[in-house]
């Protein structure tokens, strides 16, 4: 991947101050918001007295919950549109967009204010009087499922909102009752904050003459946002959301946002757009956060190492309640990969959904995949301690062979490419793993202590969502070229990459080609929005499979300029040529021949990519060195080998990987939502919690060996979210490697140098 830096056509607008925000957009006679929000955990509300900020010098109304339900606003569903263990539903407790009756975590909003200036709502929310009763919390999730927990709906009984599990139970414990080796590891996906650098904000404006909302926010794509919305009973119809530049992803602006409903219901009543920009602290307790898993798994080997069988037990904490994806990406995400990159026969899984007093849990980036691949690896590489089997000698006896693709799983996934052991030997050769004993004692010799991780991973990609992506490409008079999207840029360089794939396919320069994500007013279209590592597979595809249908188009038109029956030309390179003839038009020239009429162009064109799921693959090492004497971690050297299928943009696809990897060392060293045990957060600012820096990750080495996905026009595999899924286990496996010889053979994350610290000393006494 070294190839040279050209820069994406975002940046110039985007360093320059030239980005438009949530933040950024204001209406004529816009009135703002703020909230009222829960300071304790679990209550009853007595009494709220809203008087004094309405007589509040520049406040116009107070909503309460009683307001949003006379609105007709309705608790949303949450994703997941299956049974669960015997057939049993969900179990769905009653969530109003502004609370009533109980406040049930933290930062849940309890009353909106709406003045005539965003100071004067801030200030008003500080007189709203309001007495509560306090009630019993359940903070943590495995002992939220204990008998006599404290119960955090009453509609809940014994907190488990959804039990489900996948595979033959009685056959792969017929397996392990047999097998001569069991391995079993017990982890922590800690509880994280996704940390967009742009807080939440929105600004809703209510059109009573077409009867209808405009929706700006921080979203990851507009098809999402409507769905969210629709969710809450608003009419889809009837919702323009609108995105424009979005400041961070993550997963955590997958959809609508309590605020953003009431700021809807608020400008329906007031007749006035309503705008509200949240604060830092605001988010961190508000904005959902992510993982918080407990994980068990089991691996069954026979004397000679070979995998048998796995089992598992995921606790999934989903906060206060359960949200949109959510409870999808803790259910069905973890059936879809259960073997990682291995044949294994036999897989059973049992995950149960818990609620507790905490801000509820959404995707966040890798969605339910790292938590897969880090117990996967982790359990490999704990096998291979307990055999005394080379831990890379143990990956290769086991891996799914280049030539058993497509390969399917014993939970019915079907992978479609792959080459596993070609990625392990080529990242060993490159980050010269036989050389690593010398490297430990010229360590162990200046008193560090130095390990080597490694992990090969597999994760879906493009799976779950509309079962296809659509984009348009419309021509203007002047021969211009306009893509239209329902994606959600978050960063990822939508802007560059999708016109690149027209322009080569059409033979046009890329700058002639504009595109227009999150236009409620295009064209209406279908397709998911940024999440998943779907983009360039599901909307990529389809840019590709627009433009090809445009190519279609023009030899009709072509035919008729040059005079010739349409079977005798031929398009290459942007022009259509008679065949052995040099006489031919280009594109564009016949694009301005035949200018839009009533808005429309004969070359304007749909593309219909059906969206397929792909499987894209790593092998990741890690090399760290940690200071016995003060617990300090320092990632010496990372190197990956990734197999995306075919690559559209290396630069591109090295900023996703970058940024991917960095993010899985933030929650292998730093991050962590701590909440003590009254249920307050204690990592509520950036005072308070830890975020990945830019010297986190001293060295890194990126290569990739592509072995092309079928399952796409492009062949290619999603990459947004991959390093993140290797980061986890490739670091965490470096750092027990480092610990092992003080004895230490378990270790959660975060490993903060006080967690290490400790760990060192214990293993000292």
């Amino acid at each position: 991947m070294g190839a040279a830096f050209k820069g994406r056509r975002e940046d110039r607008r985007l360093i320059t101050g030239g980005g438009h925000f949530t933040a950024d957009f204001n209406l004529p006679g816009q009135l703002y918001a703020a909230f009222l929000r829960s300071d304790r955990p679990h209550a009853e509300i007595v009494s709220i007295n809203v008087k004094e900020a309405l007589a509040h010098p520049g406040v116009v109304t107070v909503l309460t919950g009683e307001d949003t339900l006379a609105a007709g606003i309705k608790n949303p569903p949450p994703l997941l549109p299956y049974p669960g263990r015997g057939g049993q539903p969900i179990k769905l407790p009653d969530r109003s967009v502004l609370a009533t009756g109980r406040v049930c975590h933290v930062g849940q909003e309890v009353a909106m204010v709406v003045a005539e200036s965003a100071a004067a709502a801030q200030d008003a929310v500080e007189k709203i009087a309001i007495e509560y009763r306090d009630l019993p919390a359940a903070i943590d999730a495995e002992r939220a499922i204990e008998p006599g927990a404290p119960q955090v709906h009453p509609e809940v009984p014994g907190n488990v909102c959804f039990d489900y599990d996948y595979g033959d139970e009685a056959q792969v414990n017929a397996i392990f009752a047999g097998a001569a080796h069991v391995t079993k590891v017990k982890l922590d996906s800690q509880r994280v904050c996704g940390v967009p650098i742009e807080p939440k904000a929105c600004l809703a404006s209510y059109d009573a003459v077409q009867d209808c909302y405009d929706l700006w926010s921080s979203a990851q794509g507009i098809m999402m946002m409507r769905h969210s919305v629709a969710g809450y009973g608003i009419p889809p119809e009837k919702i323009r959301p609108r995105v424009q530049d979005v400041g961070g992803g993550f997963g955590v602006r997958g959809g609508a946002y309590p605020e953003y409903i009431a700021a809807m219901v608020a400008s329906k009543k007031t007749g006035k757009p309503i705008k509200w920009v949240g604060s830092r602290a605001e988010t961190f307790v508000s904005e959902h956060h992510g993982r918080a898993i407990r994980l068990t798994g089991e691996l069954a080997l026979d004397k000679e190492g070979n995998f048998l069988a796995a089992r598992y037990l995921w606790i999934c904490d989903q906060g206060a309640f359960p949200w949109g994806p959510g409870p999808f990406i803790n259910t069905i995400t973890p059936t879809v990969t259960p073997i990682g990159v291995y044949r294994i026969p036999a897989v059973y899984g049992r995950n149960r959904l818990v609620l507790t007093n905490t801000t509820p849990i959404s995707p966040y980036r890798g969605a339910g995949r790292p938590d897969t691949a880090y117990l996967m690896e982790r359990m490999v590489e704990e096998a291979a301690c307990e055999m005394g089997i080379d831990r890379l000698e143990l990956r290769r006896r086991n891996f799914i062979r280049k030539d058993q693709f497509p390969f399917k799983t014993p939970t019915q996934s079907l992978y479609d490419s792959g080459d596993y052991a070609a990625l392990l030997d080529q990242v060993t050769k490159r980050c010269d793993w036989s050389g690593f004993e010398k490297r430990r004692a010229e360590s162990k010799a200046r008193g560090r202590l130095r390990g080597i991780g490694v992990a090969v991973f597999i994760e879906p990609a493009s799976v779950g969502g509309p079962p296809k992506d659509q984009a348009m490409l419309k021509f203007g008079s002047a021969g211009d070229i306009t893509i239209y999207s329902v994606t959600g840029p978050t960063g990822q360089g939508h802007e560059t990459v999708f016109p690149e794939i027209v322009g080569r396919e059409l033979g046009v320069d890329p700058e002639l080609i504009t595109l227009r994500a999150g236009d409620p007013e295009g064209p209406p279209l279908i397709g998911g929005g940024t999440v998943g590592s779907r983009s360039m597979s599901a909307h990529g595809g389809a840019c590709l499979l627009a433009a090809r249908e445009v190519v279609k188009k023009g030899m009709a038109l072509a035919s008729k300029e040059l005079e010739v029956p349409a079977q005798d030309l031929e398009f290459v390179a942007g022009r259509y040529r008679v065949k052995g003839t040099n006489k031919s038009i280009g594109l564009i020239e016949l694009a301005k021949k035949h200018p839009p009429k009533a808005g429309t162009h004969p070359l304007d064109a749909i593309g219909d990519n059906p969206v397929r799921g792909t499987f894209p693959s790593g092998a990741h090492v890690a090399e760290v060195e940690i200071d016995p004497e003060t617990g300090a971690i320092e990632v010496l050297r990372y190197t990956a080998v990734d197999d995306f299928g075919n690559i559209l943009n290396h630069t591109l696809l090295e900023g996703q990987l970058h940024g991917g990897i960095v993010q899985g060392a933030g929650q292998a060293f730093v991050e962590h939502c701590i909440y003590d045990e009254s249920g307050q957060l204690l990592t509520g600012s950036l005072m308070d919690y830890g975020i990945p820096r830019a010297g986190l990750i001293r060295s890194m080495e990126l290569a990739d060996h592509p072995v092309p996905s079928p399952n796409n026009p492009l062949g290619v595999k999603g990459a947004g979210e991959a390093g993140t899924t290797g980061a986890l286990p490739t670091l965490m496996n470096a750092v027990l490697d480092a610990l092992r010889p003080l004895g230490i053979n378990s270790f959660d994350m975060p490993a903060t140098p006080c967690r290490v610290w400790e760990a060192v000393r214990s293993a000292g006494r």
